[in-house]
């Protein structure tokens, strides 16, 4: 379950397409599979600068704690609040009630220096 309409990065991150300079940020199906069940996300408050690459939070489950990283650089511009007591929302429904964050990109021209879904799919063979 690969959506073609987003970009992904070898972390397992998605992002979809921006929307007036914002893209919204989650993890796939495959990472939240692999994970098991989510019981508590720890995401960076609405105003916080991020750097593509950094860790800008973690995901809890049953299994392990994982590191959530910046796909692109910006500013968050909001976190998606239900996860807060309802993380497994995340296994359910990754790509669309289980996203994290909307980030304002510094330079939107990154986004398409991501991975597609094709080469996503690959990755995850």
């Amino acid at each position: 379950m690969i959506p073609e309409n987003l970009r992904y990065t070898a972390e397992h991150e998605w992002i979809s397409e921006p929307r007036d300079g914002v893209v919204r940020v989650g993890i796939t199906d495959y990472a939240q599979a692999a994970l098991g069940d989510i019981v508590f996300v720890q995401l960076p408050e609405p105003g916080k600068v991020v750097t593509a690459g950094e860790v800008i939070g973690e995901v809890e489950s049953t299994k392990s704690v994982s590191d959530i990283f910046a796909p692109l650089s910006g500013t968050v511009a909001a976190r998606n609040e239900t996860l807060d007591d309802t993380p497994d929302t995340i296994n359910t429904s990754p790509y669309e009630e289980g996203w994290m964050l909307d980030i304002e990109c510094e330079d939107l021209a990154d986004v398409s220096g991501l991975l597609d879904a094709e080469a996503y799919a690959k990755l995850t063979e």
